[in-house]
């Protein structure tokens, strides 16, 4: 190929960028790439999802941002496709495109009473106290300093990071680039109880070891362990003994389990052998049903009949990721991804041309940031292997693009628009001694961005 491979990348999370750099770094082929998002920022997950007080993950970020530096990457963000421009559209002014706008929609309990007020799903939960623009403040700005117990539905990392922040004092917190909104709710907080419901045993929880012993860390909370619940069956025992991270996570529940409370403030109750059935309140949330389940000898959980009840005026469900369909592009609505054979997406039976897939919208949300380098990579192979096959796209000069850009009616940030972003967010957060700040509405950022864009 003569000219540069234009390439249009859906999403600017981990995925994105790592497909970027692949697409840029080898040599053989000349490659363009625009890497396009809906936000005005980029960086996905790991800037709206990953917990603000894990500063050494979220610093991966700026790993991610040295992609922009690299000659034939844009950002392009602020331009929603499927919305702001078609996939088709896109096919006009790009020879491929990589989907990688990930899963961020939450999977739901299925149970009465989940439309109650103050039932929530863990993924607003984590947008709003991580700053982003789609935020209901409105909701936990209001539910937040009105409840005093929560249930937080699952024990994965996620469902561990939503109790950690809510259990931590204001202080542990001020390091971080959350914004003020969240520091100033987090200070009117009357919350002394969280319970942690898990519908298996602790040697089938999926959060890390490092993340659960966190819990136990808290300068304000003590840990709640009922011994009667640490529950092993023989395919329990099999998995403690051949997995040393199972190990490792039972033997810090068991200690806890041993551990007498210190009288602190707000106590976190992880229970096991429990899933809810059903919320009860007036219009908000009053009461969890739980009911106590056994393993079935096969790593799943079976319900027994037995039921209690805790109080609770605050429910967060954190049972998952889904994705969802991009208008114009083939969808597996079972499993929730972008149907595919090593990245190249697939539609009745055969490849879509010029259409390719990595990250969590490829094969669900598994893994954790460092496994979407190796998924893109494998599918930036796949697309470089097809070079010679693209269809070539009849407006594929950058500038082609750009005039559509311009055309567009919308403020589009460019690698410009959000280096004054991330400027501007560094000042905020130097003026209260934190390495930033996050700044949250879409009219700031945008208005950030033309600080120093000429």
């Amino acid at each position: 190929m003569a000219r540069s491979l234009r390439v249009a990348v859906v999403g600017s999370g981990p995925s994105g960028m790592y497909a970027a750099d692949a697409l840029v770094s080898q040599q053989e082929i000349p490659v363009t790439v625009d890497v396009i998002d809906k936000l005005p920022v980029p960086f996905g997950l790991v800037r709206y999802g990953v917990a603000p007080d894990h500063v050494s993950i979220r610093s991966v970020r700026d790993t991610l941002d040295k992609v922009f530096e690299k000659p034939g990457v844009r950002f392009i963000g602020n331009v929603e496709v499927g919305v702001d421009i078609s996939v088709a559209t896109l096919h006009e002014y790009f020879d491929a495109i990589v989907f990688t706008y990930g899963a961020s929609r939450d999977r739901r309990l299925a149970i009465p009473g989940e439309e109650l007020d103050a039932s929530v799903a863990a993924t607003d939960l984590v947008a709003w106290y991580c700053g982003h623009p789609d935020a209901d403040r409105e909701t936990f700005e209001r539910l937040i300093p009105t409840a005093t117990c929560v249930v937080v539905v699952g024990v994965g990392n996620v469902a561990v990071d939503v109790t950690r922040v809510l259990a931590k004092t204001v202080g542990e917190l001020t390091h971080t680039d959350m914004p003020d909104y969240v520091f100033d709710t987090l200070r009117k907080s009357v919350i002394t109880d969280i319970h942690v419901l898990g519908r298996r045993g602790p040697a089938q929880a999926t959060y890390t070891t490092k993340e659960l012993r966190e819990l136990g860390e808290l300068a304000d909370a003590d840990i709640v362990v009922d011994p009667a619940e640490l529950v092993f069956d023989a395919a329990s025992e099999q998995v403690i003994a051949d997995d040393k991270a199972v190990a490792r996570n039972v033997e810090v529940v068991k200690a806890w389990a041993t551990k007498e409370q210190t009288g602190k403030s707000r106590r976190i109750h992880l229970h096991f052998m429990a899933r809810p059935v059903e919320l009860r309140g007036d219009t908000r949330v009053r009461e969890v049903v739980v009911e106590r389940t056994e393993l079935d000898g096969a790593g799943g959980a079976k319900g027994t009949g037995e039921t209690f009840v805790i109080a609770a005026d605050l429910v967060v469900r954190s049972v998952g990721y889904r994705g969802l369909a991009l208008p114009g592009v083939p969808f597996d609505e079972d499993r929730n991804v972008i149907p595919h054979v090593d990245g190249r997406v697939q539609c009745d039976g055969g490849a879509v041309s010029g259409e390719y897939v990595a990250g969590w919208i490829k094969r669900g949300p598994t893994g954790i940031i460092g496994t979407n380098k190796k998924d893109a990579t494998a599918t930036v192979a796949s697309l470089l292997a097809d070079c010679d096959k693209l269809p070539i796209a009849p407006m594929s000069n950058p500038s082609d693009f750009d005039s559509w850009l311009a055309g567009s009616g919308k403020q589009v940030i460019d690698n410009l628009g959000w280096r004054s972003i991330d400027a501007a967010e560094r000042a905020l957060g130097a003026g209260k001694g934190r390495d930033r700040t996050t700044i949250q509405s879409t009219k700031d950022l945008l208005k950030a961005a033309q600080l120093n864009h000429g």
